[in-house]
């Protein structure tokens, strides 16, 4: 079971710094950023944008892969993202993971000023926005036109330092979501459904793999192929409200087939608030055994 951490960027990197070394230090396999132009009720304190801050991270580390998670099409697109993932997998001498999702209907969906997506619209937009990401990694030059994208002879020279590309890690609950990561993804995250008590949340999540497990079916894909990995902190318990916690957790996703965990930095309040101690306690007794 790998492990990874995300750190929300919420603090000036004078500060945000040492965390990103430490998730190093700690022994953690990956970490994350959000990608968001800002979220829920910290809309409105400090927020730094997903790429300079892992840009930042790329030159305080030198072994742990990072990643966004996750970045989606409401303000993103493709031909410019590719430049920005480009230089991001060079200056990480190929670290870089790329978590993608549909996007909400939060604060980054409104902020432009466009008219809300239905669900279907914003799946279909999702559909568009991996598979031109996916030419544009792989290609030189691309020409390409949907209803949301479009691409006049877009180039991507020097191409990524990972081949073919920088790794997928697609964010899927639904069953179209679930058939891009199938068809797209070197790896496969879920937050599992909403849920009244923890149990509950567990047993959702199985229902999530049975049926990620049909999408890989559908377009014949290995299952060995693709890495699975699962969002602790979507579940009513905080991963790291104690290191029993942490360590029941991590138990019960490599049951169900998980290959990854991600759990979040305890923040001081808030979204996440913990105790930084419960998490020098997972780094000594989960991380390095």
């Amino acid at each position: 079971m790998r492990v990874g951490i995300i750190i929300l960027p919420d603090q000036r990197w004078q500060d945000a710094r040492q965390r990103w070394r430490r998730a190093e230090e700690y022994g953690f396999d990956h970490a994350w950023t959000y990608d968001h132009l800002g979220w829920r009720e910290l809309v409105d304190g400090p927020w730094f944008d997903a790429v300079p801050t892992l840009t930042a991270a790329a030159t305080v580390t030198s072994r742990i892969r990072l990643g966004t998670f996750v970045a989606s099409p409401n303000f993103r697109h493709p031909v410019h993202f590719v430049r920005e993932v480009t230089a991001l997998d060079d200056i990480s001498g190929g670290r870089i993971i790329l978590g993608v999702g549909a996007g909400g209907t939060g604060f980054d969906a409104r902020v432009l000023g466009a008219a809300e997506l239905s669900p279907r619209a914003r799946a279909d937009r999702f559909g568009e926005f991996a598979e031109l990401l996916d030419l544009l990694l792989r290609e030189d030059r691309v020409t390409w036109r949907g209803d949301y994208y479009a691409a006049e002879d877009a180039r991507s020279t020097p191409g990524c330092v990972q081949s073919p590309r920088v790794p997928f890690v697609i964010a899927a609950n639904g069953p179209r979501t679930m058939r891009l990561a199938a068809l797209y993804g070197r790896g496969w995250v879920t937050t599992g459904r909403a849920a009244d008590d923890l149990n509950q949340w567990w047993r959702l999540v199985a229902g999530m793999v049975a049926r990620f497990e049909e999408a890989l079916g559908a377009v014949g894909r290995d299952p060995a192929s693709v890495d699975r990995y699962l969002s602790l902190d979507a579940a009513p318990v905080f991963s790291l409200a104690s290191l029993s916690a942490f360590s029941e957790a991590v138990g019960r996703a490599a049951a169900l087939g998980f290959t990854d965990v991600v759990t979040h930095w305890p923040r001081e309040s808030g979204w996440y608030a913990g105790d930084e101690a419960v998490l020098d306690a997972v780094a000594a007794d989960v991380l390095r055994r």
